[in-house]
């Protein structure tokens, strides 16, 4: 039987491809074994290109941050939502400043606020060491 499937392929100037070894009996067929492997590769290239791919933008704050510089920062973080991207927005704690963690947690609230009609919130503010994160996500 598998005598008569080689045979049969090398008269064809094909190959015999295996397409289910652990089948009783194993299933084969007849075809072009390199231009399988190429259409193979073409079609994961294909599906690869149509993945879009998310990234982490930071955008670091400080609990005493400024007007002016706070709204630097949020439009950096709008842009980047805007693009598709999510946001880490991390605030830096300094000396004394770690006493007033509320004050971070408030920053963090305030971005999230500005950024509610194109961002939500998928991590919430939380402690880190002496840095707090919060995470926004695009919406759909």
């Amino acid at each position: 039987m598998t005598e008569d499937a080689i045979r049969l392929a090398r008269e064809r100037g094909l190959d015999l491809i295996e397409v289910a070894p652990n089948a009783r009996p194993p299933v084969c067929r007849l075809g072009d074994y390199g231009k399988i492997k190429y259409e193979k590769s073409k079609k994961e290239s294909a599906a690869r290109k149509k993945q879009s791919q998310q990234t982490v933008k930071e955008v670091k704050l400080r609990p005493k941050t400024d007007v002016h510089d706070y709204e630097v920062k949020l439009k950096h973080a709008r842009r980047f939502l805007q693009a598709g991207d999510k946001v880490k927005v991390t605030v830096r704690f300094r000396g004394r400043e770690m006493a007033h963690r509320n004050i971070g947690e408030e920053r963090c609230m305030q971005i999230a606020k500005d950024c509610e009609d194109i961002a939500q919130i998928e991590t919430r503010p939380n402690m880190e060491g002496r840095q707090m994160f919060m995470i926004l996500a695009p919406r759909k």
